[in-house]
């Protein structure tokens, strides 16, 4: 295959090299890069749950008069949460996580946001993928990240469909694996990896890992096989994101390649279906199942390993919903909401101050934790970084606490 007809299939299959020059790979060879790992490094998995999970409705203020008054036929009675400290209860979807939290491998960061909140998808979405609420942004804050370790598209990782804005820096790109691109047979891999006279070393690197990739095909072919035990029921990918790949097939690549000792420091994956304007309560406990089932088995399976315990997990999404129900029994777009984060070296428990259901900004929860604090400490405790240099000068402040073992 000559060098023009495979940068158009790059092209075409999404991995070809951004317009800043960065290399973004549909998928590298992972599973070799173990010799080059440090053992004491911290990996980083974001779950970026898409279209704006209810947080009133997932760690649930049940105590509080305010909740019941504000959405009567969505509120949950006591009797029905998963309680954590007798005050706050988790969805009773979340039978996982609550096992979890009581294990101390969870924690919750109540109220998480940023100023002057913006209520579309879009754009709150690319102000949590870029740490940059001030201003728009070009470059994500994970691939600045990779910019400022080297630019290896190998070190970040997603499992999504399209490359998502956090793991695109100024000068590099971190590396999307697909479904589509796994299900390329053998030999078409071998003929995409075969050098071509005069190309780039880019070209060149970016072809070689097709070659690389007929290793790995039958690993990720039986990680993808379906669970005869389990329900075909995944939702596709929408207009507000999320990957058409189960979260379970993502989370099984991700602790494939933790246990293989693969370089890679930052894994991407997400779950989409959370826009839920109408008849909430149904919708997003069967949401809230797809996260919990999968989430549990993966943080559980990181515990039985040494680079698995040094996995932190944290969970999110572009906002939460407003306080409020809606005449359609859902909610609409709200601000602030809860941030999770699971892993052997989380001491769990719940941090921060829960935003007031009374003292509202037109509707809406105030915030009471910047997710700079959240990304500044993550930079800092798992990927070993300065966050001032990756988050435009940005700081943790003495009196921020979350939940990471020192």
């Amino acid at each position: 295959m000559d060098t023009i007809t495979r940068r158009r299939f790059l092209l075409a299959s999404g991995v070809a090299a951004t317009a800043t020059g960065g290399a973004a790979l549909g998928l590298t060879d992972l599973l070799d890069t173990a010799s080059d790992r440090d053992p004491a490094a911290g990996t980083l998995v974001l779950v970026t749950l898409y279209g704006g999970n209810d947080g009133l409705n997932t760690v649930i203020p049940y105590a509080d008069p305010a909740y019941a008054r504000a959405r009567p036929a969505l509120a949950y009675p006591a009797d029905q949460v998963l309680d954590l400290d007798g005050t706050f209860g988790l969805n009773p979807a979340l039978a996982g996580l609550h096992r979890l939290f009581r294990a101390g491998r969870l924690a919750v960061l109540h109220g998480v946001g940023y100023p002057k909140p913006d209520r579309s998808h879009f754009r709150s979405m690319d102000i949590w993928q870029t740490g940059r609420p001030d201003r728009p942004e070009r470059t994500g804050w994970l691939g600045r990240w990779l910019d400022s370790v080297g630019g290896d598209p190998r070190l970040a990782v997603s499992f999504e469909p399209v490359l998502p804005p956090l793991l695109a820096g100024a000068t590099s790109a971190g590396a999307t694996v697909t479904g589509a691109t796994v299900r390329l047979a053998a030999d078409q891999l071998r003929t995409l990896g075969q050098p071509a006279p005069g190309e780039s070393p880019l070209r060149a690197r970016a072809a070689a890992c097709f070659t690389d990739l007929v290793r790995v095909q039958e690993m990720v072919r039986d990680l993808a096989a379906p669970d005869e035990n389990e329900p075909d029921d995944a939702a596709p990918a929408t207009a507000t994101g999320g990957s058409a790949q189960p979260l379970d097939a993502q989370l099984a690549l991700v602790a494939r390649c933790v246990e293989a000792g693969a370089a890679t420091r930052v894994y991407s994956v997400s779950l989409g279906g959370f826009d839920l304007h109408a008849d909430e309560r149904k919708a997003q406990e069967s949401q809230l199942a797809k996260l919990d089932r999968p989430l549990t088995a993966f943080v559980e399976r990181m515990a039985g390993t040494e680079p698995g315990r040094r996995v932190t997990v944290v969970v999110y999404s572009e906002f939460g919903r407003r306080v409020t129900a809606n005449a359609s029994d859902g909610t609409d777009h709200g601000t602030a909401s809860p941030v999770l984060l699971l892993g052997a070296g989380v001491t769990g428990g719940l941090y921060g101050t829960p935003p007031s259901l009374t003292d509202l900004d037109q509707g809406d929860l105030k915030h009471t934790t910047d997710f700079r604090n959240v990304y500044a400490t993550l930079l800092s405790d798992v990927l070993d970084t300065d966050p001032a240099r990756i988050l435009h000068g940005w700081t943790v402040p003495d009196s921020f606490h979350y939940g990471r073992r020192p």
